[in-house]
């Protein structure tokens, strides 16, 4: 559909770019002013709250998904999340050390790219060192570990995807809205909160629409993306130290909207602040969890938002998994730590 635009001065990556900026920056606000995180919503003080903003966007989600999907604008067919070879070690084992790493960094990398633009230091630290580790398992020292795990794999057929099993796609997209609509309905949040989360949840479909079919170009294809942080943050760093032999892509764009998003919140709230470490062990936690979610992520395939609010709407089982396992490590990681600390440690915010 790209050429019908008659762009002539932009290519369908070059137009990705912007689209995923504007994206980031959507993203980036909403996310800012609803406090979405999936932390939170596992262990935090407020979590039914946050349960309710967070289960609402992915009801959203889910919805415009497979609605562009019935409309014909997208095809999941063949993409990693709907995989026929599962491949299971890697996913629990990433997820498990995902989702303790965000909660040694209180916050997973979505949360921390908006916090960093409200001038927390602690967070762009993580993204950093995040950065690093995860294309370092992509690409560098730790791949060889990465392909060796993902070796073992469950092999599914057709049912790599919940749309394949009793029911098809109505009834497992039903499932999971009703499902999510009942944490929203016991979370007591406002109507203006629930409105924000829900056009937070919009932009997992505009993200999927926008590549896979307003950007579409048979003669120079993009790959078919929406809302995700672990290739993005990779992608953002090594665009801003080598961008003359890196071009950017729709993650440079994503990442980069994502942080100017949170810093016109901070500013137009009046939230923006300094903040660092208080100490050298806090400092260390904080690497620690953020080396945890970069090998974490790329194992995983994905973090809350690129295997969950994104990836949970293709109905993928992997995505699925993914999530399932990140909460389990997020939960068990929380309940070994509180036991170690004390009650005003183990309910310290995200922020």
């Amino acid at each position: 559909m790209f050429e019908t635009f008659g762009f002539e001065t932009l290519t369908p990556q070059q137009a990705s770019v912007w689209f995923a900026l504007a994206l980031g920056l959507a993203f980036g606000v909403l996310a800012a002013v609803t406090r979405f995180c999936f932390r939170r919503a596992l262990i935090g003080e407020d979590a039914r709250a946050a349960r309710g903003v967070w289960a609402l966007a992915l009801a959203v989600a889910v919805l415009g998904t497979q609605g562009a999907v019935a409309a014909g604008l997208i095809d999941f067919a063949g993409h990693r999340y709907v995989t026929a070879d599962i491949p299971v070690l890697a996913i629990a084992i990433g997820g498990l050390l995902f989702g303790a790493g965000m909660i040694l960094t209180r916050g997973c990398v979505s949360r921390l790219a908006v916090l960093t633009g409200s001038g927390n230091l602690r967070a762009l630290l993580v993204l950093a060192i995040f950065a690093v580790v995860a294309h370092a398992t992509l690409k560098g020292v730790l791949a060889p570990l990465r392909t060796s795990l993902a070796t073992v794999t469950l092999s599914v057929g057709e049912y790599g995807t919940l749309a394949a099993l009793p029911g098809g796609t109505v009834f497992w997209s039903f499932v999971v809205v009703a499902i999510a609509l009942a944490f929203v309905l016991r979370s007591g949040n406002s109507a203006g909160t629930l409105v924000l989360a829900a056009a937070l949840g919009l932009l997992v479909p505009l993200g999927w629409v926008g590549t896979g079919y307003v950007l579409f170009d048979e003669f120079d294809p993009i790959a078919l993306e929406s809302l995700s942080f672990i290739a993005p943050v990779t992608e953002g760093l090594f665009w801003t130290i080598a961008s003359t032999a890196v071009p950017a892509g729709f993650g440079t764009g994503l990442i980069g909207g994502a942080l100017l998003g949170g810093l016109i919140a901070a500013l137009a709230t009046r939230q923006f602040a300094w903040a660092s470490f208080t100490s050298p062990a806090q400092t260390g936690r904080y690497i620690a969890g953020a080396a945890l979610m970069g090998f974490g992520g790329v194992l995983a395939g994905g973090c809350t938002i690129g295997a969950g609010l994104a990836g949970v709407p293709t109905l993928g089982l992997s995505a699925l998994l993914a999530l399932v396992f990140i909460g389990i490590g997020g939960i068990v990681a929380h309940r070994l730590l509180d036991g170690r600390t004390t009650p005003s440690a183990a309910v310290q915010p995200a922020e």
